[in-house]
């Protein structure tokens, strides 16, 4: 048989081999990064000791920034007001943009805190200014507390969160202290489970890394514990990217403030249960991170930092440019096939064989890794860690364009990501659909469909040409543009 095109002039077949392959080196290169990481991760796996309690506890401000968020907001300040730490040293804020009956919610939950006489207000701003980073912005200013524990409005802080971080600031240089997420709905879905095995080794090994390390590390905007001065001195909020977090943890540790990273604290979450939200949400961080690495690494490696500092912060920065990296080989995979079918070029096979094992092992062993650590039934989650590379090829084409608005834009629009309250052993299905608050779907869903057809044309006429090895890597790619291109219609559908 033969393949099903013509053939190559030998330069252009060059050309386009030699590319396939410099992307290749680029991916090993983030690739073998995670085998870096379980590296310093190893260097000592368990949590900092936990320092003794303090002689007098410092006043906290728990901050809890919401906009619209009617179906959990109530849920939030009950576990606010569930914290075991002395009453006259807890202050709650709620800083409420809603523009729904969330306010209303929160007035009648913020009273009844009020009548057990706990020091909770109700902070509202006459416009959405700044978006989170405004908010928080606001409150800061407001705050009567030395240290801000803040809370997104997903997450279900348990009653001794404080008391198991807040004793680190015994050292004047701790600035802040993350928690762990956990997830409230982690069986929901294989997209629930699938952003629970990312996320576990997000936290698990990658904060731990960093932090046996001696790299910086970000505080993920929720479940953690900031010192205020630490705050102000890094320079306060700012809305000039995305992911306001991840800007000042980098300001602030350019200041020199040290990040503990409390992996035996863990605050549970709900994760996005709608594709539309979840690639919204993903879209905002990769967005955002592109944006603080266009801000501040020109001023990380003008700082004194440790070059192992720099390079490891660099490859943090950019850890979501293997996206448009993935697109484009998703739309080269399919003539480099022919292209290597008429080279018969044993150096390249060897060297395309070489790069894919590096760029895929280590991702693969780092997921798997990071379940063995974080779960005792960790055997049976490693079905589901395939899953984790379907859904990434699917998110490509969303987080390039995230990628791109990052390097050229500012800012942007903050969209929140819509919460039902969806928990384990809890399904309501009608409640979200009544919500209105599902995520509109992005014109990209057009460019997913459109990539899955063109991988079902490209495996039957490879498959007729007799060129059957490349076809699992087909299926993968069709699989993951098929599953997140059609669950995004099918929930459009469903909203409309």
């Amino acid at each position: 048989m033969h393949p099903p095109s013509g053939s190559w002039h030998p330069l252009a077949g060059d050309l386009l081999l030699g590319l396939h392959l410099v992307i290749w080196v680029v991916l090993a290169a983030y690739g073998l990064h995670r085998l870096h990481l379980i590296l310093l991760y190893r260097r000592n796996a368990g949590p900092p000791p936990l320092p003794p309690d303090p002689e007098t506890w410092p006043v906290v401000t728990v901050q809890l920034p919401v906009y619209n968020e009617r179906y959990v907001v109530a849920r939030l300040l009950e576990a606010a007001g569930s914290l075991d730490y002395p009453r006259d040293r807890l202050e709650i804020q709620l800083l409420d943009d809603s523009t729904d009956e969330t306010a209303s919610i929160a007035a009648r939950a913020i009273e009844d805190l009020r009548s057990r006489g706990i020091d909770a207000v109700h902070l509202r701003r006459p416009a959405r200014e700044g978006y989170k980073a405004g908010a928080l912005q606001h409150g800061l200013e407001l705050a009567r507390g030395s240290l801000l524990a803040i809370f997104d409005a997903d997450f279900v802080p348990s009653p001794g969160f404080l008391r198991g971080t807040v004793p680190y600031f015994a050292d004047p240089a701790v600035g802040v202290v993350q928690a762990r997420w956990r997830h409230l709905n982690q069986d929901h879905s294989i997209l629930s489970r699938v952003q629970a095995i990312s996320l576990d080794g997000h936290f698990l090994i990658e904060h731990a890394a960093r932090r046996n390390g001696g790299r910086y590390f970000n505080f993920n905007g929720t479940a953690g514990v900031l010192r205020r001065s630490c705050v102000v001195d890094a320079g306060g909020w700012q809305s000039d990217t995305l992911t306001e977090d991840l800007d000042l943890s980098y300001r602030a540790q350019l200041r020199g403030w040290r990040f503990v990273f409390a992996s035996h604290v863990g605050c549970p979450a709900e994760l996005p249960v709608e594709m539309n939200a979840f690639k919204a949400q993903q879209h905002r961080w990769v967005r955002g991170s592109i944006q603080v690495a266009r801000k501040l690494l020109p001023r990380l490696w003008r700082s004194r930092a440790p070059l192992s500092v720099k390079l490891e912060a660099t490859f943090h920065l950019t850890s979501n440019v293997p996206y448009v990296l993935l697109l484009l080989l998703s739309l080269l995979v399919y003539p480099v096939v022919l292209a290597r079918y008429e080279s018969k070029s044993l150096p390249f096979l060897l060297a395309d064989t070489a790069l894919l094992l590096a760029a895929t092992g280590p991702v693969l062993f780092y997921f798997v890794y990071a379940q063995r650590q974080a779960r005792k039934d960790w055997r049976g989650q490693l079905r589901y860690v395939p899953l984790v590379f379907m859904l990434g090829i699917g998110l490509a084409v969303s987080n390039t364009r995230a990628v791109i608005e990052g390097a050229l834009c500012r800012a942007g629009t903050f969209h929140r990501t819509p919460k039902f309250r969806i928990e384990a052993g809890r399904r309501n299905p009608e409640r979200a659909r009544r919500a209105g608050y599902r995520a509109p779907v992005s014109a990209t869903v057009l460019v997913e469909m459109a990539l899955a057809g063109y991988f079902v044309w490209a495996m039957l006429s490879i498959a007729g040409a007799g060129l059957f090895a490349p076809l699992p890597f087909f299926a993968l790619y069709l699989a993951g543009f098929l599953y997140v291109g059609t669950l995004s219609l099918a929930q459009a559908i469903r909203r409309s």
